[in-house]
């Protein structure tokens, strides 16, 4: 079976920052793989490279099979043209950490806006879509709100639908509750824990760490930017292999659930 992610020792650096520094990892299709780790431990920035936001500076790193931002031609290594960059970053979607809706669009415009310019849905395929959609993130009813009228749990929930409305293969999502306040956090977990729930390949790079151990099939820990330990959810949590791990879980007091 093809890996829904492949990354061979990915390296990124800002300047002389060094940001990614010999990252491997894989994901199997249909996986809920977890990142946890410290701030600055470059966990966002392989999202970013997955979605090509960022440019890796060498390794290779594969999406469904496919070399992401290069292409095969004629025996030759190419680089994507921004077109084709677009298009194969549509195959993947992310939910950010601030959830960066149009704020002159209504819930159900900031959903179908995608579908309709980029896949020429017509406006009633996206609006059904669209509405089934945000009922599917609990926000049934909400359709004709504007982002100043929603919480940020809600705000939320709606780049969640937003993302899945591209028909994603694979759902990115980075610190999804790191701009709520604590009391909204709750809403948007259990609309990750529902997705997850649904059989989607899903990458969730979070602080939320209980809620990485009971909904992640799979969770690499990772520090400095290196990859320090990746293992099954309980066996991460329960018995992790490396100092560093069990210095970041202690902090936290996590253990295995009784």
């Amino acid at each position: 079976m093809i890996p829904a992610i492949l990354a061979r020792d990915l390296r990124k650096s800002f300047g002389s920052v060094s940001v990614l520094r010999g990252v491997s990892l894989d994901v199997q299709p249909g996986e809920v793989f977890g990142i946890i780790g410290p701030s600055g431990s470059g966990k966002s920035t392989f999202l970013r490279c997955l979605n090509s936001l960022e440019t890796i500076d060498s390794g290779d790193l594969y999406v469904n099979g496919e070399f992401v931002g290069y292409c095969f031609e004629r025996g030759n290594l190419r680089e994507l043209s921004d077109r084709e960059q677009s298009a194969q970053r549509m195959r993947i979607g992310m939910v950010f950490q601030r959830f960066n809706l149009f704020a002159h669009m209504t819930a159900l415009e900031n959903v179908t806006s995608g579908p309709i310019i980029v896949k020429k849905l017509s406006r009633v395929d996206a609006g059904e879509q669209g509405r089934h959609l945000l009922d599917q993130v609990g926000l049934a009813g909400l359709y004709d709100r504007y982002p100043v009228q929603l919480s940020g749990g809600q705000q939320q929930r709606v780049a969640i639908a937003r993302a899945m409305a591209m028909d994603p293969e694979i759902l990115l999502f980075d610190e999804p509750t790191s701009a709520l306040d604590p009391e909204l956090v709750d809403e948007v977990l259990e609309t990750i824990r529902q997705l997850a729930q649904q059989g989607r390949t899903m990458v969730v790079v979070t602080h939320e760490l209980l809620f990485a151990r009971d909904v992640c099939d799979r969770i690499a820990f990772m520090d400095q930017g290196q990859l320090i330990e990746c293992a099954p959810a309980e066996d991460l949590f329960a018995t992790p292999q490396k100092q560093r791990t069990r210095d970041f879980l202690q902090r936290f007091n996590v253990s295995e659930p009784s």
